[in-house]
């Protein structure tokens, strides 16, 4: 990643705030960055994507996905949105694959083991969830989304 570590290192810091406009930005500052890691045709490819996803036309949107990876493997969204276009499907197997490359290239990806979580929820493995929800607000703390998911898989597990 060309991102310049200490930007990633502070935003990691912000979103651990008590203040909540401060963890609002860096979530947001993110998720741009992540978008435009392959500047701006990456960008517009994962716009497209994003358009067929809610027209719901899977095929032609994962065929768009499909043609990014191969093209950069290393753009982590690219896989993240692939990722959420299984999840959508039902296709949980395939949607944990994706989500797991994820994480490979970007250990602090909060959506992508949000996305894992949800994933090994929807197939019942309740502890494997919990798991990662708790990876997952090592890294967001104050996701209340999360805290919630987790509670759910406890009380599944009761």
């Amino acid at each position: 990643m060309a991102m310049n570590e200490s930007t990633f290192s502070v935003l990691l810091e912000d979103l651990k705030s008590s203040n909540e406009t401060i963890r609002d930005r860096a979530t947001r500052e993110l998720w741009r960055l992540w978008f435009e890691q392959k500047g701006m045709i990456g960008l517009e490819v994962l716009r497209r994507a994003q358009l067929l996803l809610e027209l719901r036309d899977f095929s032609r949107a994962e065929e768009l996905l499909n043609k990014l990876i191969s093209q950069q493997p290393d753009f982590a969204e690219a896989w993240n949105r692939r990722a959420v276009l299984h999840y959508i499907q039902g296709r949980y197997w395939e949607a944990i694959a994706d989500c797991e490359e994820v994480v490979r290239l970007n250990p602090i990806h909060f959506g992508a083991l949000h996305g894992l979580g949800l994933c090994h929820m929807a197939l019942g493995n309740y502890q494997a969830a919990i798991q990662i929800f708790r990876r997952a607000l090592d890294v967001q703390p104050f996701s209340l989304e999360n805290q919630r998911l987790i509670l759910e898989c406890i009380l599944k597990l009761s």
